[in-house]
């Protein structure tokens, strides 16, 4: 399993994702500023690690806090967790992960429970939240790998992987779930520019797992959907609204619409925490604006004319519509999403 982040008695270590494909180099986030640099310089990113790197983040900053008195405690909790809710505003696992740690804090706190204790209990939540989301991406494979062809082509966009949860990965980890069944897959990874994380994350796991994958340009699905070659769509989520409508990477709505015309059915993967049922619809979904030098150079070299303006939102929104079917660790949901939704959260 590949080891995207971890728990260490030295801090968290994460693996540095910005340095893919060609080096493998870790970085110890020794306090909650550097978890929070860590997630804001996209060192990790997929929604689920976020969210749990978030969680971690805090949990490190209670561990070490010097706090003397639970007043002063609490009052450094709040900062902690401003500070990491700042770093991605669209991702809700991220508030969902400082959320958890937050409302076991305040429990314990309400109780006048020690410091050390406190300090002892966040941690170990934390460490939960890490295996319940290998568990939960398990799950999900499990139920997904139905949903895919027993042998075909598969085209997916980002990284929704290993790399983007904690292990097994959602929408990968139903191709991976898929192929341990003994479907014939092959694997279609848009690029993904200007990140580049089909090419350089994607593409990279899957070749460690030895799954066929091939690598497209951006705006090339569309003639092979035209030409048949592509069976299945299936990507991961930042955060899906309460009527099914689901922010992902940027370029994820064409992929869908391409897929809606050509009768391809477009999958979403994602734990079930990615709904946040707060927001109503998709226009309701905040979307993250990243630099403009993300898009001006590539590999430090300059791409684009001096001056020249540049849109960089690093999501877009897909209308439930065009979704076939969104596949979470409790079970698939199908249209319509919005009374599906509301009965698996009912549910538990």
């Amino acid at each position: 399993m590949i080891p995207t982040l971890e728990w260490t008695p030295e801090g968290v270590n994460f693996l540095d994702q910005t340095k893919l494909p060609l080096e493998e180099t870790y970085v110890v986030a020794t306090d909650y500023k550097q978890v929070a640099r860590v997630i804001r310089d996209m060192i990790v990113r997929g929604a689920p690690a976020i969210g749990v790197s978030a969680a971690m983040g805090v949990a490190l900053g209670i561990e070490r806090s010097e706090a003397q008195t639970l007043p002063e405690l609490t009052a450094e909790v709040a900062v902690i967790c401003d500070t990491l809710a700042a770093t991605r505003p669209t991702a809700v696992n991220l508030f969902w992960g400082i959320g958890q740690v937050r409302e076991r804090y305040n429990e314990l706190a309400a109780k006048a429970t020690p410091i050390p204790e406190i300090k002892t209990a966040v941690v170990e939540l934390a460490k939960r939240l890490y295996d319940e989301d290998i568990a939960a991406c398990k799950r999900m494979g499990a139920f997904g790998a139905e949903l895919l062809p027993m042998q075909g082509t598969v085209l997916t966009h980002c990284n929704a992987g290993a790399l983007a949860t904690c292990g097994y990965g959602s929408a990968l980890g139903v191709v991976r779930a898929a192929v341990e069944r003994g479907h014939k897959i092959d694997v279609l990874a848009d690029e993904t520019r200007p990140f580049l994380q089909g090419a350089r994350l994607t593409a990279w796991e899957l070749m460690k797992d030895n799954i066929k994958t091939t690598v497209l340009c951006d705006n090339m699905s569309a003639a092979l959907m035209a030409q048949g070659r592509i069976q299945a769509v299936i990507v991961g989520a930042d955060r899906i609204a309460a009527n099914g409508d689901t922010a992902n990477k940027i370029g994820t709505y064409g992929v869908s619409i391409l897929a809606k015309e050509h009768g391809i059915p477009f999958y979403v993967a994602a734990p079930f925490n990615t709904i946040d049922m707060a927001t109503a619809t998709g226009a309701g979904i905040p979307i993250e604006q990243r630099d403009p030098r993300e898009v001006t150079h590539s590999n430090g070299k300059q791409m684009t004319p001096d001056g020249v303006g540049i849109e960089n939102p690093a999501f877009d929104v897909t209308p439930a519509k065009y979704i076939a079917a969104i596949i979470t660790e409790r079970g698939v949901l199908r249209a319509p999403f919005e009374a599906s939704i509301r009965a698996m959260a009912a549910s538990r």
